[in-house]
């Protein structure tokens, strides 16, 4: 069994992990770290797991009696946490922040199986992608292997509420959010340097700019993307490429009809799909942001790490019916 501790327990991201992890069948949840909610039972707080956990938050850290340790903190609360403390250096440990995606003076390998995979194998710490990053990178990495992307590339993409976290804020709120529509941050998300990233791992080189647009969504959870490549290129050679890039991918599937959103909430799978209009190649992507984009892709991570089946703990039916 892999022996598990969690920081940050008590978030959105956090209360995925510890249901996936309840149903992992190589997973021990050792310890789920909450400073605020130290001593209530996990299903008081993630209410989804009356029933199915015993387990309560604590506030202790016995780092000593894991394998690996999941980073459930908010963004520039991973580095701050390593000054402060100390962790084992036979513990592995995932970062679900953005503290350490960027390749700089440390040794956390990016987390995105479907370029990574050989890296992640021999990684003793992973940095795992952002939900948007994540969906806007397998819609874009097959044409940064065809050498596409030397235009500018126009992504829109939507994600679900819970994607600002589990605190309460102003666009979060139910009667602001419901029968509403927004954008934030546009062209200055904090994912487009991890895509940029990627996309220049792919290619070799990445000149265009990543015009990439996010809206807020009036539903809980998902990410649906679109991206506008320009390109001559035939759209069977393009289709060809996307299937071939994939074909070996445990969740990154090509899917030869139009996309929903619901093929993919509740799941750890990410879908695309290509058309072309003149020249102009119209990709479509979709992920359930806090799997996929999150804590699904991290024990998708934490499964290839410690060399057990990669989709093991993560065969979860689609809320499409």
């Amino acid at each position: 069994m892999i022996r598990i501790g969690i920081l940050g327990a008590a978030g959105y991201t956090g209360g995925e992990l510890i249901r996936l992890l309840l149903n992992h069948p190589e997973a021990q949840i050792v310890f789920a770290n909450s400073e605020s909610n130290a001593g209530n039972l996990v299903s008081d707080v993630h209410e989804g797991l009356i029933g199915e956990t015993d387990l309560k938050f604590t506030s202790e850290m016995p780092f000593d009696q894991v394998d690996v340790v999941f980073f459930c903190f908010g963004h520039g609360k991973s580095e701050q946490f390593l000054k402060e403390h100390t962790i084992p250096a036979g513990v592995k440990i995932i970062d679900l922040a953005q503290d350490f995606r960027i390749k700089g003076d440390h040794d956390y390998v990016y987390g995105l199986p479907e370029i990574n995979k050989e890296d992640i194998q021999q990684a003793q710490h992973v940095a795992n992608p952002g939900c948007f990053a994540t969906c806007i990178q397998v819609a874009l990495l097959p044409a940064a292997h065809l050498n596409l992307l030397k235009d500018d590339v126009a992504v829109n993409a939507i994600t679900g509420s819970t994607g600002a976290g589990q605190k309460p804020g102003a666009t979060t709120h139910f009667s602001w959010r419901n029968n509403n529509l927004s954008i934030y941050k546009p062209f200055q998300h904090q994912h487009i340097a991890e895509i940029r990233q990627s996309l220049k791992q792919v290619q070799g080189y990445l000149d265009a700019d990543i015009d990439f647009i996010p809206y807020r969504g009036d539903f809980a959870r998902g990410i649906f993307c679109t991206a506008v490549i320009k390109t001559p290129a035939p759209v069977e050679d393009v289709i060809e490429t996307y299937k071939e890039f994939y074909r070996d991918a445990a969740f990154t599937h090509y899917s030869d009809k139009a996309l929903d959103l619901k093929q993919v909430v509740n799941t750890n799978k990410a879908l695309v799909h290509v058309e072309k209009y003149g020249n102009k190649l119209l990709v479509t992507s979709c992920i359930d942001n806090l799997l996929k984009g999150a804590v699904g892709q991290a024990v998708q991570n934490m499964n290839i790490m410690f060399g057990i089946d990669e989709t093991a703990g993560l065969r979860l039916k689609a809320s499409a019916f």
